[in-house]
């Protein structure tokens, strides 16, 4: 099938570049990234990953830890593990 089908669209430049890099780190093209994702839609007819909206609970928590509140600091994995009684 040809590829004639043009998509445009402005984002951030710091998002394009930035992205841009990641995809050369992966080998793949802009147009090949875009591709994936398309073809991605098609199969699970829907955005290949969930977006839902934030609950309370959560825009509190990205408030708090964006004021730098109700942290909980760590030396290390185990002492994370232990504050989370896993």
């Amino acid at each position: 099938m040809a590829k004639t089908a043009m998509i445009r669209a402005r984002v951030d430049p710091e998002l394009k570049a930035d992205t841009e890099t990641i995809l050369r780190e992966l080998g793949l093209s802009v147009t090949e990234a875009i591709t994936l994702f398309y073809e991605q839609i098609r199969l699970n007819q829907g955005l290949p990953f969930e977006i839902c909206i934030p609950n309370e609970t959560t825009l509190q928590t990205f408030e708090d830890t964006d004021a730098g509140r109700n942290l909980i600091e760590c030396t290390d994995a185990d002492d994370m593990f232990r504050k989370l009684g896993i």
